[in-house]
C-alpha cells in the first residue's frame, strides 16, 4: 500500500511517501496548490492519505483529497495504536501524538522519549507495552534568546551558538551558555529523570533545533537516536492503524 502523508506547518509542509513503512521520498513544501498535491499523489499511486496541520486547515482539504484516495485528518478524535493517557486530549499537540506514534513504529519493544527541540522543547513518554504517559513542555532555544531580550531593557539578542567556555566571560557568552547550554544540560537531566521511571530508555532527538543540539548532548548513542523524519514514520503509522 502507498500512502502520502503531509504535515501541514505554519509556513511549510513536510510530505513524506511510504511503500507500507518504509519511507521513500520526501520533501519540504513550502508553497504548494491542491492541483499540485493531487497530481503528486496520483502519479506515485497513492492509495491513502493522512494529514495533520497545526492550524485549522482549508476546509475543503479534506472533501477534495476523499474524492482520489482514502483520506484521514489527524484530531483529537482520531484512533490511535496506542493508549493515551493523557489527561487533557483536547489540548494535546498533534506534533506530540505523531512523535510518539513514530517512536512506537520504529521502536515497538522499547521504552521511547521523544525530544521535539522545536520552538518549543517537548517531552513525550511512551512505553514498549504501547502506553503514552504524557511529557513536559519547555521554551525552545530561540524562545529562551529572545525572551532574555525581549523582556530586559538592556540585554542582547545573541546568535545561537555554543561558546566553548562553560562560563560565560561576556554578556553574549553568559547569554548563550544560560539559554543553549542550559536547554543541553535541561535534555541530560530529563532523560534521565525519565530514565529512572523507566528503563533502559531510548531517547529519539527531534526537531529543528535537534541536529544543532545533538552534538553537545552527554547522551550516548545507541541511547541517543537523531530522528528528523519522526513524525512522517509516526503519520504513517496512525494511517495503517486506521485503514489496516
Amino acid at each position: 500500500m502507498t500512502n502520502l502523508v503531509i504535515d501541514i506547518g505554519n509556513t511549510r509542509s513536510k510530505i513524506g511517501l511510504f511503500q507500507e513503512n518504509t519511507l521513500v521520498e520526501q520533501a519540504i513544501w513550502t508553497d504548494w496548490t491542491l492541483a499540485e498535491l493531487l497530481r503528486y499523489g496520483n502519479l506515485n499511486g497513492v492509495q491513502c492519505v493522512i494529514f495533520s496541520s497545526v492550524a485549522t486547515p482549508d476546509a475543503g482539504l479534506k472533501e477534495e483529497l476523499e474524492e482520489y484516495f482514502n483520506v484521514l485528518e489527524l484530531t483529537h478524535e482520531t484512533t490511535l495504536p496506542f493508549q493515551n493517557l493523557y489527561r487533557t486530549p483536547l489540548t494535546l499537540g498533534k506534533d506530540r501524538l505523531a512523535g510518539v506514534a513514530g517512536a512506537q513504529a520504529l521502536y515497538p519493544d522499547r521504552h521511547c522519549l521523544v525530544v521535539d527541540c522545536g520552538t518549543c522543547i517537548k517531552y513525550d513518554l511512551i512505553t514498549s507495552d504501547g502506553r503514552y504517559h504524557g511529557g513536559n513542555i519547555a521554551p525552545g532555544v530561540m524562545m529562551r534568546i529572545r525572551a532574555m531580550h525581549h523582556f530586559t531593557a538592556r540585554l542582547p539578542e545573541v546568535p545561537m551558538e555554543m561558546p566553548e567556555n562553560t562560563i560565560g566571560d561576556s554578556t553574549q557568552t553568559a547569554l548563550q551558555n544560560g539559554a543553549i547550554r542550559g536547554a543541553v544540560l535541561e535534555i541530560e537531566g530529563f532523560a534521565r529523570l525519565f530514565q529512572q521511571q523507566v528503563a533502559p530508555l531510548q531517547v529519539l532527538l527531534t526537531g529543528g533545533d535537534a541536529a544543532f543540539l545533538q552534538g553537545f548532548l552527554n547522551i550516548h548513542h545507541p541511547d541517543l537516536i537523531y530522528q528528523p523524519d519522526l513524525t512522517l514514520f509516526g503519520l504513517n503509522h496512525i494511517l495503517r492503524h486506521h485503514f489496516q
